[in-house]
């Protein structure tokens, strides 16, 4: 089957990576030296542009920073969108809003052309496995045919709802992520600087009601360790804590603490800088208390 696969970032790539062994896999990325790559490694067509590479293909498949980059790979110059002959479909991995993925879905919708969000879950070490949580929202049948192709790199695989619905979960759910990690930063700091040992408070906590995937995976992963590799960005982690924002004003409910996340994540942003990765917080957390959260 011809698959065309937009994105080849630090999660897309693993992505369409596990695509090469059933597919005739096509691919584009912004910055061309990567699709090379890509392709020197896999069994893979690089594209010169999105327009070249939906050519042809009846699946095609986003993962990108935002929503407006999907649109704009689509409709903008040498879109990929007016390539896609009618019966194909647009698998959209992107953590993208349900807005926009509503006004893409309808888009393409008039020119015969399915869209399902199909958000992912569990970053580079799960994308790497082939065990990705997939988040799908779209109607039944394209839901379908989505799940066939994401089951190369999804492990759970959940069709939450309309176009929109994998988008609006993910949204939340990275915004409980980012919440944890501001508490937990703020939390063991505080322990550690009262002189109690990192590791026997994180497993205090871990067997106590305090407990997330921050201080079960992520802290012993990786501050414990004193280990910040770039994995995810803040910027990133930061816009789905806007769009579940969002999301909540939306549908008209009270969100004191969203936003409360939102803004802090907003400020660490602007401090950490475009580049910073997710649990850098932590090592900020650390320099400005004096301490280090080791063990």
């Amino acid at each position: 089957m011809p698959v065309a696969f937009l994105g080849l970032g630090a999660i897309g790539a693993p992505m369409a990576a596990h695509l090469t062994s059933t597919d005739r896999l096509t691919v584009w990325n912004r910055t061309r030296a990567k699709a090379d790559a890509f392709a020197r490694e896999h069994s893979a067509t690089v594209a010169a542009t999105p327009k070249e590479a939906a050519s042809g293909v009846t699946v095609l498949l986003t993962c990108l920073p935002t929503s407006a980059e999907v649109d704009a790979v689509l409709f903008g110059k040498d879109g990929a969108a007016p390539a896609l002959a009618s019966g194909a479909i647009v698998i959209d991995c992107t953590s993208g809003d349900p807005a926009s993925s509503r006004r893409i879905a309808a888009r393409l919708a008039e020119q015969g052309v399915a869209f399902v969000d199909a958000p992912v879950s569990g970053g580079v070490p799960a994308a790497l496995k082939g065990e990705l949580p997939v988040l799908l929202g779209g109607q039944s049948v394209a839901v379908e045919r989505a799940r066939k192709v994401v089951a190369a790199f999804g492990k759970k695989i959940v069709h939450l709802g309309p176009v929109g619905a994998g988008h609006a979960v993910k949204a939340v759910n990275n915004a409980l992520l980012a919440a944890n990690i501001l508490a937990a930063s703020e939390g063991l700091t505080a322990l550690v600087k009262a002189g109690i040992e990192p590791r026997l408070a994180v497993e205090t906590i871990n067997a106590s009601s305090g407990a997330s995937f921050t201080t079960q995976v992520l802290v012993p992963a990786r501050v414990l360790n004193g280990s910040y590799p770039p994995l995810f960005r803040h910027a990133l982690l930061d816009k789905d804590c806007g769009i579940a924002v969002e999301l909540a004003a939306e549908m008209g409910v009270e969100r004191p603490v969203l936003q409360a996340v939102k803004t802090r994540m907003a400020e660490l942003r602007a401090i950490l800088g475009e580049a910073a990765d997710y649990m850098d917080p932590f090592a900020r957390a650390e320099r400005s208390a004096g301490v280090e959260i080791r063990g």
